[in-house]
This record gives structure tokens, sequence and C-alpha cells, in this order.
């Protein structure tokens, strides 16, 4: 197949959308599909610099979200680009510029147009006027005019899927989770972050992976942490990540006499991310925010324990303690860290294995790639039923 991904977001920008986009791309490809993105412009992207299969329209700093971009044109030159392209299907990944775009691509060339529904906006709404100005009706109203008339919509997770029922979208629904590179995450790594960041071997080690926003309640982690070092007075906090809670979270170390125990490291390209769940001994995250939580799988993979906030997806997800567990009170988070740092998990169980090997099947590029191509399919042929019917009408 010939397909158009639109989206306002795309490497060199780092986000779990970008992640998933450019999973989806490399697996898709993979499996012998031709894949074009459409996507803004980028300042760490030299205009004049090729990029093969990807187009670039014209873009300005997204309100609020300076580090995201949203286009100003392009709408007849993204058409008869995907026209001479042949497109058979397009994929907006974003409610916004390119995703209106390429809803405007695929209704002019007749051919099905699927959207992927990340972001949970209701959970970001105090980044626009202090939360002032839009309230969740208008989020409702904006998600039923973009899905209308859509062929399909991907899910990542039944939190969505609920969310998206409740809006009273019509368009078809389908949960497909994001997959990861599972290889990637499974190789040994070279690179020493004990080391590079002077920390003993011995050291026990927490990890929280992130963009540093407030919508991801990292400064509930620095909370507990008095708490979990009570119970393992050497432990270290490594956050790593960057963005516009940086600062505060800073602050908030700093009034709270923790300089010595949290690592603030900075944004980390997504092929390092490895060397650093390979390092620690659990991944903690207290966000209630996550459409999915790509970090969450990416740490399972690498064999790192994950403790996160319970819901329906985490729980299911975390089927085995040799996983990771999920926490619905305060003094639960702080017992099951202080367990796993104290506790290595033994992964080398015959149990054990079997358990991490059908996971990560299922969480995996592959299975990934092989659903969202199967949906393809299905809207294609729902169309193709469409259009028959209404020419026999006609």
């Amino acid at each position: 197949m010939n397909i158009g991904i639109f989206t306002d977001t795309y490497f060199p920008q780092v986000s779990g959308v970008a992640t998933s986009i450019k999973t989806l791309k490399n697996e898709l490809e993979r499996q012998g599909n031709q894949v074009y993105i459409f996507t803004t412009t980028d300042p760490h992207v030299d205009k004049d610099t090729y990029e093969q299969n990807i187009f670039r329209f014209s873009s300005i700093p997204f309100i609020s979200f300076t580090d995201r971009r949203i286009a100003v044109r392009g709408l007849f030159q993204a058409y008869e680009i995907a026209k001479e392209l042949n497109l058979d299907i397009v994929h907006t990944q974003t409610e916004f510029s390119m995703g209106m775009i390429g809803k405007f691509v695929a209704k002019n060339l007749n051919i099905p147009c699927v959207h992927t529904y990340h972001t949970m906006y209701e959970d970001y709404l105090h980044y626009v006027a202090n939360g002032k100005l839009l309230k969740p009706v208008h989020v409702k109203e904006g998600t039923l005019a973009f899905c209308y008339h859509l062929s399909g919509v991907i899910a990542p997770s039944d939190r969505v899927l609920d969310k998206l029922t409740d809006y009273g979208v019509k368009s078809e629904i389908r949960i497909i989770p994001t997959g990861i590179d599972v290889d990637m995450y499974a190789e040994k790594i070279k690179t020493d972050i004990r080391q590079q960041y002077h920390i003993s071997p011995t050291t026990p080690l927490m990890l929280s992976v992130s963009r540093l926003a407030y919508e991801k309640n990292i400064s509930e982690v620095i909370d507990y942490l008095p708490k979990i070092l009570a119970e393992v007075p050497t432990a270290v906090l490594m956050i790593v990540g960057d963005g516009p809670a940086k600062d505060d979270l800073m602050s908030q170390v700093h009034a709270l006499q923790l300089d010595k125990h949290v690592i603030f490291t900075g944004e980390v390209a997504n092929d390092h991310v490895n060397a650093f769940y390979r390092a620690c001994d659990v991944f903690v995250s207290t966000s209630k925010s996550e459409s999915q939580g790509l970090t969450y799988i990416e740490a399972m993979a690498a064999g790192l324990p994950v403790v996160v906030s319970a819901s329906d997806y985490t729980n299911g997800l975390l089927s085995s303690e040799t996983l990771g567990q999920t926490f619905d009170q305060d003094d639960e988070f702080v017992g099951i860290v202080a367990r796993y740092l104290k506790h290595e998990v033994d992964t080398r169980t015959p149990k054990a294995k079997q358990i991490l090997k059908k996971k990560l099947s299922a969480i995996s590029a592959e299975t990934f790639g092989k659903r969202v191509i199967n949906f393809y399919h299905s809207v294609a042929v729902a169309q193709e039923l469409q259009d028959n019917a209404t020419t026999n009408i006609d």
C-alpha cells in the first residue's frame, strides 16, 4: 500500500507520538509498504536537507507548546503531492493542522482516512490560559468535529476508547496499542550509565523517563522520595527528560534537601534510552495522563520492573510481579518501590521467561504493524462497498 501519514509532530522532536509514528513507519515499510510522512518544518532541520519520503510544510510554534509546531500552509500542495504518490490511504496522527490537511487530501482523493487519537486533551487544558479558556466540553466538541466522517479511529488503549465512546464518536474504533522495537531494548548496552554519572554499582537506582511536564506528575514521585529513603537510605532517583516543569522540579528537590538523591539528566535521544533502563533497578511513574505509556513497555522490554499508577491499561499490562506492579494509594507506591530496590526480580525462572516472552510478542512493533495494516484493509473494503452502493443507486 501507499500510505500517507499526516502529523504535526515528527523527529527530531522528542515525544511519545513521534516515537509511535517512527515505529509504525519502519514496521509498515518492513512489511513491504511505501510510507510517506507529511509533517511540519522544524528549526532543527535545515530547509535544504533532503529527507527521503518526508514532506515538510511551513509551520510556527504551537500555542503554549512552543517546542511543538503547527502548519500554516500547504493544503493544496499536500493534495498535489499525495495525488502524484497515488496514495491508497491517509493516516492522520493529530487533530490540528496536518490532521485537517490529511482529511482534506483523503476526501478529495476519495480514499480512506484513519486517525490515531494519541492525546487525552482534558489533561492538558491548564496549558491554555491556565485552564480558564478551554473546558472539557470544548475538547468533546473538537474531537467530534474532527472524527466526523473518518473511515476509522485507532485508540491506543481502553482508556482512549472509553473517552471517545463517551464523547459520542460514531466512526469505527479499534484498540491498537503502539508497539516497540523489542530487539532494540533486548540488546546489551556497552555504555555504563552508572559510571558516567558517578553512581556506585550497588546503589539502588530508580528511573523516571518522560517529558518534564506538569501533567506527568513527577512532583509526586519526588514527594514520596523521603519515605522511600527511610526504607532504602542510599537510593537515588534518576529523572530523564526535559520540559516546562523542570525548574519547578529542581526547586522542589532542593527545598526537600534531596539534591544528593536526585539526578536530572536532561533530554536523551530515544536510541540511547535503553542504556538508562539497563542501569536502573526499577522504573517509576505517578502519571495519570497517559493514553498508553510507551516508556512503560520500553522499560519492561529492557527487563526493568515497572511501578505505575493503576488503570485498566496498566493493570492488564503488568500481569506479573516479575514485570512490575500498579498502585492506588501513596503507601502502596512507597512499599512496592522499596521492595524492588531491596530485592532483585528473578526473571530467570521458566515461568518468568514465558510471561515476558508472551508480553513482548503482544507489544512488539511487528504485532503493531500487522494490526494497523489489517485495519487499513478493513476500512478500505468498507469504503469500496459504500462507493459501489452509491454508484448502483445513482
